[in-house]
């Protein structure tokens, strides 16, 4: 899935010309990284936010066309209205195609239903991570992380080694030693300790 947003260079500084871009239904930011110089521009917001709503945009590289010269970027930051749910300032970050990137990336958790905990022991799962920060060149960035969960039983669960990754990816964890557990299967409320509390007061 290949994101391009279009934007333009903002020759106006300050809160008080970034407020005047709001109201007029465009949202301020900065390009910045590469060993190029940061330079501030400007989105239409409806059609940024769009976009904003695809996972996808905040864990893959994305092509910012500005004033008609597009290049790879990263969303790196952005700061969201408090009521109105809308953006009010976005950063991205220039990528090279040589250079390593670090980026968080979600987990797509699959065969949960039927998952020897889930199915015969009347487990649930629990998702300890959401996402988890890989390292790789920006030509293998993966869109998410599949976390198969097959083969889990109850009481058991699934560390960053036992995840799959295309070759040139890596967990940044693991690399520092911490295989972290992802997601596990634990035993549902409501079991045969529960029942027992009750016997007396019935």
């Amino acid at each position: 899935m290949s994101i391009e947003i279009n934007a333009v260079k903002r020759d106006v500084k300050g809160t008080g010309a970034s407020r005047r871009l709001r109201r007029a239904g465009t949202v301020p930011g900065v390009v910045y990284g590469a060993g190029k110089e940061a330079v501030t521009l400007e989105i239409n917001a409806k059609e940024l936010f769009l976009e904003f709503r695809h996972e996808a945009f905040h864990a893959s590289v994305l092509s910012l066309n500005l004033d008609g010269k597009k290049e790879n970027v990263l969303l790196r930051d952005f700061q969201m209205h408090p009521v109105r749910n809308t953006i009010q300032h976005i950063d991205f970050q220039r990528v090279s195609a040589t250079e390593k990137i670090h980026v968080k990336v979600p987990f797509h958790f699959i065969n949960a239903d039927i998952a020897p905990g889930v199915k015969t022991g009347g487990g649930i799962v629990a998702h300890i991570l959401t996402e988890a920060d890989v390292s790789c060149l920006a030509k293998d960035l993966p869109e998410f992380l599949e976390v198969d969960l097959a083969g889990l039983e109850m009481g058991h669960s699934i560390h960053l080694s036992q995840i799959k990754l295309a070759k040139g990816v890596e967990f940044v964890q693991l690399a520092h030693g911490n295989d972290a557990a992802v997601a596990a299967i634990a035993k549902t409320r409501g079991g045969v300790a529960d029942a027992a509390e009750e016997t007396p007061a019935a």
